[in-house]
């Protein structure tokens, strides 16, 4: 958590990916199904379904544009894969 700055929509989407559902006391479907973790690259549309629906439900200020995978140069022996979220301010300014 960053010690200013957090209200920015930005960084409000960006705790609500990195946070897993079930994580949130009295708020137990914030955050990503915890079942995505280790699926195939095959069935990575999961992930951008469910981000889509994290951010339209949880903050109204962005729009989801596009949510892309993609593997690190390493990542053949690390397996690691990041995603990357594509945002749009509802006021119509672009950011990543």
């Amino acid at each position: 958590m960053l010690s200013t700055g957090n209200s920015a929509p930005q960084v409000c989407a960006l705790n609500l990916l990195r946070t897993f559902r079930g994580e949130v006391p009295y708020a137990r479907t914030k955050g990503i199904d915890r079942s995505l973790i280790d699926i195939p690259a095959t069935k990575s549309w999961r992930v951008d379904a469910d981000a889509e629906w994290v951010i339209d439900s949880y903050e109204p200020r962005v729009t989801l544009d596009e949510v892309r995978m993609a593997a690190s140069a390493d990542a053949g022996a690390a397996g690691d894969l990041s995603a990357v979220a594509m945002l749009t301010d509802r006021q119509g300014v672009a950011s990543g």
